[in-house]
């Protein structure tokens, strides 16, 4: 048995801090105008009427009013559709 760590072995214990992202007001909830709806990782979610995506893909609302979600078809540069939800402020 070895009476010591392995060289180098103790550089795996770190880890990094939680990104907190996801779905922050739900459909039918009241939401002020410039307050983040959704975080997110890409374009998950799509911004709809009264909403504006941030640099880092978030969703905010542009104007005071109520959250809803709604799907629709996107397509894409090769022909390919994709059903996505869409953030609107009402």
């Amino acid at each position: 048995m070895a009476h010591k760590k392995a060289g180098w072995s103790s550089e795996n214990l770190r880890d990094s801090n939680p990104k907190y992202r996801g779905v922050k007001v739900f459909g039918g909830q009241t939401i002020s105008a410039g307050n983040i709806i959704i975080r997110q990782k890409g374009s998950k979610y799509e911004c709809g009427k009264n909403t504006y995506a941030g640099k880092d893909f978030s969703i905010h609302a542009a104007v005071d009013g109520t959250v809803s979600f709604s799907k629709k078809n996107f397509e894409r540069f090769d022909g390919r559709r994709y059903l996505k939800t869409v953030v609107n402020v009402e």
